[in-house]
């Protein structure tokens, strides 16, 4: 295992160079088995790993160029300034002027969400309700839902996200 400062270093230049990596890589980096020494070294750098691929690829806040919605992607892989798939949906929807369709947030996330927003409608973190025959996500809060609802019967939709 490398020294503290020098695995510091070690994983700036690498992703600086790679950007994004998976752990294989930052074992072999790091010369060492460990899982926990492999975290606590990231933790230091306060790394991000990806919404989708299920968690597998990690960058660094320096690295990643967020959207004014907080996403980045690099190839097909996904980084939210939010975190996870679940708290990257909650801030989505409650950031949302008109909520926001199932299939809004897959065009916008470039993966499936379906059972992630379910397990978050059924766990009280979003609420949904039909309108005009799909359901629209939109927040829990009653006053910022009632504006959702009432900007998206004017007919905002996505393109105003």
């Amino acid at each position: 295992m490398l020294s503290q400062p020098d695995a510091l270093n070690a994983l700036r230049a690498l992703f600086k160079k790679k950007r994004v990596v998976m752990l294989p890589e930052i074992y072999a980096l790091l010369s060492t088995t460990s899982r926990m020494s492999v975290f606590r070294r990231l933790r230091e750098l306060d790394y991000l790993s990806s919404f989708s691929h299920v968690g597998r690829y990690y960058t660094l806040p320096g690295v990643a160029n967020f959207d004014p919605q907080g996403l980045w992607f690099f190839e097909d892989i996904g980084f939210s300034r939010f975190g996870n798939l679940k708290e990257t949906l909650i801030q989505l929807v409650e950031q949302s002027i008109a909520g926001r369709t199932h299939e809004e947030l897959e065009k916008q996330l470039r993966l499936r969400v379906h059972n992630t927003l379910l397990d978050l409608v059924r766990s009280g973190r979003i609420a949904r309700e039909m309108f005009e025959g799909v359901f629209l996500y939109h927040s829990i809060r009653t006053e910022k839902a009632h504006r959702q609802l009432a900007r998206r019967r004017e007919g905002v939709g996505d393109s105003a996200q």
